[in-house]
């Protein structure tokens, strides 16, 4: 199974106490809150290059699975980090006591982040 593909968000859960959590500012947790953001998935084998365009804000991600990347966080911050895959279409991260599981079922991807108990899940489909 293939993650390449073209994917817009459809909904979220606890957005704004996941991102106030994360430490993001109230101005940008209201913008980001209403934004549709669009992920651009390009997978070749263990390679993945992964782009989240969200209103103006670009963000570009290349790793490799099991091999150790640079991950540029929601808040902006930049971490190393290990992606693993689970079976053939589950991803899972964890980055500065950030779990990030993201799995892919036909057409949809669901993301869920969780920190401590307290989880943020989005759901985007392939456009």
């Amino acid at each position: 199974m293939s993650f390449t593909g073209k994917y817009q968000l459809q909904t979220q859960e606890n957005f704004e106490p996941f991102m106030k959590a994360l430490g993001l500012p109230d101005d940008q947790i209201q913008k980001g809150k209403d934004i549709k953001s669009t992920t651009e998935i390009v997978q070749d084998g263990k390679k993945f290059s992964v782009t989240v365009t969200t209103g103006s804000k670009v963000v570009k991600t290349d790793f490799t699975i099991g091999e150790e990347c640079e991950i540029e966080m929601l808040n902006g911050e930049k971490v190393k980090a290990v992606v693993q895959m689970e079976g053939n279409n589950k991803l899972i991260t964890n980055m500065k006591g950030m779990k990030s599981v993201t799995e892919l079922n036909g057409d949809t991807i669901t993301h869920i982040m969780t920190m401590g108990d307290l989880s943020c899940k989005r759901i985007s489909k392939r456009i």
